[in-house]
């Protein structure tokens, strides 16, 4: 006999779970109990919407659920937050929630919510679990279905007085994902569309890749000469200086870029929804007819011609499509390889950084010192706002798992998603960029960095304003500004009060030391760099889009 506690526990030791992110309650303490006899590592956050983006965070980087715990009502509607990154970014999660006890359901208990009302909609799929016995066939599913398909958050509910409850049940076994591959005659058709095409472009997105086929996906490319483009907050899917690269495809893309996919006569997606950002709000592609032929390859079958009306449809994950690829050759040298080297040309041009800029810090020549600073495998984490184009534009991903980023555009991202990531590789670098109002919506797990002696880098890019909203708000509306004026503290002295290293720059030239000074630490680090406003995009004050 085991309590159901010790079942949810056992299930996630079968399951091959190694960490987990978690805020305690008094809802789930058998869980908590169960915990103190595996060696599975908890990282205790200071609010669920942290622990939440940590779970996803490890799901982004690894393809396995991250795992996430927190307790009823306010608990499980903070942590609502990162289950939205997931679910927008396809990043396989669980969160277990703690439940009321089963006779006090639907008298609105203490904390009680229904979250099937509740989180539906940000989760892919969520369950109950009132009967013990059934504590591994519901834990097994759930691993399942956030991995299988388009990956996504799945969420359990686990009733408090079920947690204590003893009984019989059968042994969790590991979960077994399940996988769609591409037929011969979709290969045969995808090689026979290309060997037409004049003028083809991929586009990689999406989860479900692996450093393997990532470097299978290169050597498709180099063999065919075929340019390829990331989508938004996906760089780290191909390496920025190989010389089929085209660059980014998200917000504020390269208009030269943006002319080539629409006037391309094949594009790929490869493993990508090309929602709304990386269309660029829908407008690379015609809606629900491209006049570009497209081959849309996608591991889950409802995502297919559910936006594009796709030529050719292919159901299958990214990792067994370019593994199908391994023979597939171009009968002569394409006759787009021209092209091609123009458009990586045009691309290094567009993702060298301006050298100056409005203000006594240029962020241009920072991220120059940067890329010639840091290892390709430095991991950089940020969430959202005006800030991130120095890091999206400007840096050049080099490798696979170099990035944690929210295409869901989720502010407070950043500094969570660093805290894992270092958790995860500790001997590689983890640089964090955040703006000043991004920061401080997650601010409070930089004390998480310091319990578990997490030296990560946090650039903390202020400007005082919510950039973004006050980039909009004078474009629509010039000198009325509303809403969008901040009050920061000293970033600098914020880090030295939770324990770890603080700096502050004012201008260009402190960067490099004041960078290289908390790298030396050891210690998690804050890095404050202190932006003219006017500074609000790389080509743009804003002055200049005020006045239109």
């Amino acid at each position: 006999m085991k309590t159901g506690g010790q079942l949810v526990v056992e299930a996630l030791v079968a399951n091959g779970v190694r960490r987990i992110s978690c805020v305690p309650g008094e809802s789930y303490l058998a869980v908590l109990d169960a915990l103190y006899d595996t060696d599975i590592d908890i990282v205790v956050c200071r609010q669920e919407g942290g622990a939440a983006m940590m779970a996803d965070t490890w799901g982004r980087l690894t393809g396995e659920p991250g795992i996430c715990m927190v307790t009823r009502g306010p608990g499980a509607t903070n942590a609502s937050a990162g289950l939205h990154v997931a679910r927008q970014d396809s990043v396989p999660m669980i969160l277990f929630i703690g439940q009321v006890q089963r006779d006090a359901r639907e008298r609105e208990a203490f904390q009680e919510i229904e979250y099937r009302r509740a989180l539906t909609e940000v989760a892919k799929w969520m369950g109950e679990i009132d009967d013990p016995a059934r504590i591994p066939e519901f834990v097994t599913r759930a691993f399942a279905v956030a991995t299988s398909g388009r990956p996504g958050p799945v969420v359990l509910t686990l009733p408090e007085d079920m947690l204590t409850e003893n009984t019989e049940a059968p042994a969790a076994r590991p979960y077994q994902p399940v996988e769609g591959h591409p037929g011969p005659s979709q290969i045969a058709r995808f090689a026979a569309l290309l060997s037409d095409a004049k003028r083809p472009i991929a586009i990689l997105g999406g989860t479900r890749w692996s450093v393997e086929s990532v470097a299978d996906l290169q050597r498709f490319a180099e063999r065919w000469h075929l340019p390829v483009g990331c989508s938004f907050r996906r760089q780290m899917l191909f390496d920025h200086l190989h010389p089929m690269y085209a660059g980014d495809v998200g917000i504020g893309v390269n208009p030269a870029l943006a002319k080539e996919i629409t006037e391309a006569d094949l594009v790929l997606l490869l493993g990508g929804r090309f929602s709304e950002m990386p269309s660029s709000s829908y407008t690379l592609l015609d809606v629900p007819y491209p006049k570009q032929t497209l081959v849309h390859v996608h591991p889950d079958p409802s995502e297919l011609g559910r936006v594009y009306r796709p030529d050719l449809a292919i159901v299958a994950s990214p990792r067994d499509f370019v593994a199908a690829l391994a023979d597939v050759e171009p009968a002569a040298k394409p006759v787009w390889a021209q092209r091609t080297a123009a458009m990586h040309e045009t691309y290094v041009k567009w993702s060298t950084p301006p050298e100056t800029g409005p203000g006594e810090v240029q962020m241009g020549p920072i991220m120059n010192w940067i890329e010639a600073h840091t290892a390709p495998d430095t991991i950089f984490t940020n969430g959202a706002g005006n800030y991130a184009t120095w890091l999206h534009r400007f840096h050049r991903f080099r490798r696979y798992g170099t990035q944690a980023a929210p295409a869901s555009g989720s502010m407070g991202y950043g500094l969570p998603a660093a805290v894992a990531a270092k958790h995860l590789h500790r001997d590689r670098e983890v640089i964090c960029f955040a703006g000043d109002g991004c920061f401080l919506m997650h601010g409070q797990e930089f004390a998480t960095a310091i319990r578990y002696n997490l030296p990560i880098i946090v650039l903390v890019i202020n400007n005082g304003i919510y950039g973004t909203i006050r980039m909009h708000q004078e474009r629509e509306y010039p000198g009325r500004v509303s809403a969008t004026d901040l009050t920061n503290p000293d970033f600098a002295s914020l880090a030295r009060a939770y324990g770890g290293h603080g700096e502050t720059v004012e201008r260009t030239e402190e960067f490099a030391d004041a960078f290289l000074r908390a790298r030396a630490s050891g210690k998690p680090a804050i890095v404050e760099i202190k932006l003219d406003r006017e500074a609000i995009t790389p080509t743009r004050t804003l002055s200049e889009i005020r006045k239109g």
